[in-house]
């Protein structure tokens, strides 16, 4: 309890400046909603991920895998108007994480979702998971959040 609200307040504060996310300081998956087009947008997440000197490993395309298998599993993509993930890994944070608790490693790779939804047309969508963490892991959450939160900003701008 004592490690959520230590981050919660370090949230508010890191966005007092920048536009809120649309989701509860609580949530498990932090999400943020704005008006811009996707593949500026997307372009700037590649370019506040690998200006961090990190490297996207994996672009998932969630929408086209709903589309490509929509006739053999009978599953229509009616959510999506398009979707991706985007995987990457900071090695500084991957080591602190690991030095907390060996199995912290399954945070890995880092991952931020990026979403237009068909039932809201010119509404783009950033999203990232919250960090939760084995052992005391306090100070490494707050630095994988500070992390997401930067690449964030740094995407909306």
């Amino acid at each position: 309890m004592r490690h959520l609200i230590l981050i919660t307040l370090f949230l508010q504060a890191t966005l007092a400046m920048a536009q809120p996310p649309i989701t509860p300081d609580d949530a498990p998956i932090i999400v943020y909603q704005l008006q811009d087009d996707y593949e500026s947008i997307k372009s700037n997440l590649e370019l506040a991920i690998t200006g961090r000197g990190m490297l996207i490993s994996k672009t998932l395309h969630i929408s086209e895998m709903f589309e490509r298998t929509a006739a053999d599993t009978g599953l229509t993509n009616n959510l999506y108007g398009k979707a991706e993930s985007l995987e990457f890994c900071n090695i500084k944070l991957s080591h602190q994480m690991s030095s907390v608790h060996p199995a912290n490693l399954s945070i890995c790779p880092l991952t931020i979702g990026i979403y237009t939804l068909k039932s809201q047309p010119g509404e783009l969508f950033l999203s990232y998971q919250r960090p939760q963490m084995l052992g005391n892991a306090t100070e490494a959450e707050a630095a994988l959040i500070k992390l997401y939160e930067g690449i964030i900003r740094e995407a909306m701008e």
